[in-house]
């Protein structure tokens, strides 16, 4: 039988790096957001629901409009909501057509708003990645070339770790001083069980 595992955590938190890992020991990991960017440019439903919500202006040149989509939602929770409300149902089923092609005993799907759209509800088990908050600003700073505020802005729109550690089967700490291979070893030993 396989298990289906939620992969998450916040933005900065490495998560990413951890699906990397698990991909380098041979785990399939179904990347949530890069498909998720993939349906948004080449799914109609999407794309007829995107301009239905959000004008004409979400698509240039038969493309998403991210900046655009971005400054919309980012500033509106409810907008957002809606967002997620055309686009993560899709991003769902995808990732279940995946999972039944796939002959792992374990499958990851790297998500970063699992808890925040309800998501994790639908796993096996879900893999929480931490991180302190001054360390998580600094990796997207470093990696989107953007301002603290802009990622403060961000991490303010997804749930804070206290939140996901209740609802977590495990966590892994990626502070940058604890081994994450050995947390993750230790994680996947009881996964397999």
């Amino acid at each position: 039988m396989i298990k289906r595992i939620g992969l998450t955590g916040g933005i900065g938190s490495g998560k990413t790096s951890i699906a990397q890992i698990l991909e380098a020991m041979s785990y399939p990991v179904y990347y949530s957001d890069l498909r998720a960017k993939f349906l948004s440019d080449e799914h109609p439903v999407i794309r007829q629901g995107l301009i239905a919500l959000l004008g004409e202006e979400s698509y240039v040149d038969g493309t998403l409009n991210r900046v655009y989509v971005s400054d919309c939602i980012f500033s509106n929770p409810d907008l957002r909501l809606k967002v997620n409300e055309i686009i993560h149902p899709i991003v769902r089923k995808d990732f279940d057509d995946w999972s039944a092609q796939q002959t792992s005993t374990l499958i990851f799907n790297e998500a970063a708003i699992l808890f925040e759209t309800g998501a994790y509800q639908q796993f096996d088990a879900v893999l929480l990645v931490c991180a302190p908050i001054d360390v998580r600003i600094q990796r997207v700073m470093m990696r989107d070339h953007c301002s603290k505020a802009s990622v403060e802005q961000r991490i303010q729109s997804q749930w804070t770790d206290e939140q996901k550690r209740s609802l977590t089967d495990f966590c892994v700490e990626n502070d940058g001083k604890q081994p994450v291979l050995k947390q993750l070893e230790k994680v996947l030993s009881e996964l397999e069980v």
